[in-house]
Formats: C-alpha cells, sequence, structure tokens
C-alpha cells in the first residue's frame, strides 16, 4: 500500500503541476489525514509511515518546480502550516507558536516538521496551489478565485482528493479585456 501511496501522490502533484503550471516561488498548500487514505475516520488513525511516505512524494517535485510546500496542520492548531522559515520572511507570514503532535496537528503536519528544511509554523498563507486529501479543507489557504483542477487521479489509498490552482480575480464587466495567459 506504501508504495501505491506514493505513487498516486506524486502522479497527483505532477500532473496538477503540469496544468497549473507554476511560477517558481509560488507556494503549494498541501492538507492530508493520513486516516483517510488508511480507510479510517479522519483524525482516529494517524500514521507517520503515511505522513513520511507523502512527503517522499511531494518535496522532490516542489523542489524540481521550485515551488515552496506548505504542510497543513489540522483544526486542533486551526489549521496553521508548516513551512520553511525562508519562506516564512520572505512573504511576511505570521509565525505562531506550537509543535505540531500526531494528535494536535497530525501526522502530515509533524512529519512535514523534520522533513522542511528549517520549518516554521504560520498562521496562514495564500497559495496559488492547493492538494486537499481526506477532507481537510484547505481553502482558507488558497487565493480568492480557486479553480479545481481534474487529474486521472482521484483518490490516494483511500482518501478522496481535490486539486486546486487559483486564478486572478476578472474584473470589470462586459467591455472589459482579459489576458488569457493570466489563467
Amino acid at each position: 500500500m506504501i508504495e501505491t501511496i506514493h505513487t498516486e501522490a506524486e502522479s497527483a502533484l505532477r500532473e496538477l503541476l503540469r496544468i497549473a503550471k507554476p511560477e517558481p516561488g509560488e507556494i503549494l498548500v498541501v492538507g492530508c489525514s493520513t486516516s483517510e487514505i488508511a480507510g479510517e475516520k479522519i483524525g482516529t488513525a494517524g500514521s507517520l509511515e503515511i505522513a513520511e511516505t507523502l512527503l517522499r512524494a511531494f518535496v522532490p517535485v516542489c523542489a524540481e518546480y521550485r515551488i515552496h510546500l506548505a504542510a497543513q496542520c489540522c483544526e486542533h492548531l486551526n489549521r496553521a502550516l508548516v513551512i520553511e522559515k525562508a519562506v516564512q520572511k520572505e512573504h511576511r507570514l505570521v509565525r505562531v507558536n506550537a509543535i505540531p503532535q500526531m494528535r494536535a496537528g497530525g501526522a502530515f503536519a509533524a512529519a512535514a516538521l523534520k522533513s522542511i528544511k528549517d520549518a516554521v509554523l504560520v498562521q496562514s498563507v495564500c497559495a496559488g496551489l492547493g492538494v486537499d486529501i481526506g477532507g481537510t479543507l484547505i481553502g482558507m489557504h488558497l487565493r480568492p478565485v480557486a479553480v479545481p483542477v481534474r487529474t486521472g487521479v482521484r483518490s490516494i489509498g483511500n482518501a478522496n482528493l481535490i486539486l486546486a490552482r487559483s486564478r486572478c480575480p476578472y474584473i470589470g464587466g462586459e467591455r472589459a479585456v482579459y489576458d488569457p495567459n493570466l489563467g
């Protein structure tokens, strides 16, 4: 099952990035229920092994595309995010004080704290890309006009998968002209 999870996660992310064409420096928010991946109810059966497998799939792909991973905690830490300290400073994100644990923050965030270089916890981000594995509700961390992205991968393990990109809001009206390159 672990190898399948890795393959599904990497394939889904690569397809999202191929479709979204992110600029270097973009933030990707990932919310993940390892319990749902394992076929259990969210928040009941967290797995560091599954979390570490996902990170082994996501971290190299993010590096390849030169985008930044932000790993969302669960609601017990108000959906704060684990992110690289340099990204926190660059984007002037509000740092918060907590250490994600299996039962407060979730397995994925706890594993991300160890996998992300010089990791810190921030209150929120305004990401252009998102991966929601198992209904973790990442929408609060996406830019205002989020667009669902459909790929050939619909689930990871037993968890539903929702992928998103964002686009610039259209303003103006019937006389406005829009740049097709902005999405």
